[in-house]
């Protein structure tokens, strides 16, 4: 296997994983019969884009980087206030 085939495989894993987020929101939400973001949907985004940020630096794409750079910030930050507003166990 290839340098290039094994960059081609991350990307494509990433924007499958990413892809994959919209699939389990929907499914979700059609489960809840209400539209709602499961914290599966973060976890999906912050590893696809944590994939498709590792192939855009890769591609020394500035652009894409700076997508997936902000995205991962906002993906991150999701979790913690998640993570914060959850019930604390005694």
């Amino acid at each position: 296997m290839t340098r290039e085939t094994l960059w081609l495989i991350v990307g494509f894993a990433g924007q499958t994983v990413f892809t994959g987020r919209f699939v389990l929101q929907w499914l979700y939400s059609e489960f809840k019969r209400r539209s709602v973001i499961p914290v599966g949907f973060w976890y999906l985004s912050m590893l696809g884009s944590a994939l498709l940020l590792s192939y855009a630096i890769y591609r020394e794409d500035p652009v894409f980087i700076i997508g997936q750079s902000v995205g991962f910030l906002v993906y991150l930050r999701n979790l913690q206030l998640i993570a914060r507003d959850k019930p604390q166990e005694p």
